[in-house]
């Protein structure tokens, strides 16, 4: 009974801390903040890549230039075009 009681003070915490983050996520995005990992690529870099890639440059090609992954190239050439 004992174990009980103690797991249901721990699901009650859990439970807050989940909902303070959720809180404190909307707190951040209602005040503008940019959520999540910066892009590795500036928006100029991106544009040339769809460019380059319209011309046939090879993903791996483009991805020793800009020195990241093909599938970072993959994943601008979806977002640009």
């Amino acid at each position: 009974m004992t174990m009980a009681v103690i797991a249901a003070v721990a699901e009650f915490e859990r439970d807050l801390l989940i909902e303070r983050t959720q809180a404190g996520l909307s707190r951040a995005k209602a005040a503008g903040k940019a959520l999540g990992r910066p892009q590795a690529l500036t928006e100029d870099q991106q544009r040339l890549i769809k460019e380059k890639r319209a011309q046939g440059v090879s993903l791996g090609a483009l991805a020793k230039e800009y020195m990241v992954s093909r599938a970072a190239i993959q994943r601008v050439e979806k977002r640009v075009g």
